[in-house]
């Protein structure tokens, strides 16, 4: 019984320090997981505001926006 006693205790601690490796491993992800979320939103932001800055610039030359010309007509 005592022999069944100390491989459990020793397969205990064995899972023990596994969880620990692995909650230390999962934590590192997760942070670079954040960094590269958070990058990717910057990457988003810039471009959202690059597309906004080219339709504007296309508003501001489209014929529909620009004053209306005088006509030669009679």
């Amino acid at each position: 019984m005592e022999r069944l006693n100390s491989k459990l205790y020793l397969q205990n601690c064995y899972i023990i320090q596994e969880n620990e490796r692995l909650r230390k491993k999962a934590q590192l992800l997760n942070q670079e997981n954040q960094a590269l979320l958070s990058e990717l939103k910057q990457k988003l932001s810039k471009s959202q505001k690059a597309n906004q800055n080219s339709m504007a610039d296309l508003s501001l030359n489209s014929p529909s926006s620009q004053s209306p010309s005088t006509s030669s007509k009679p």
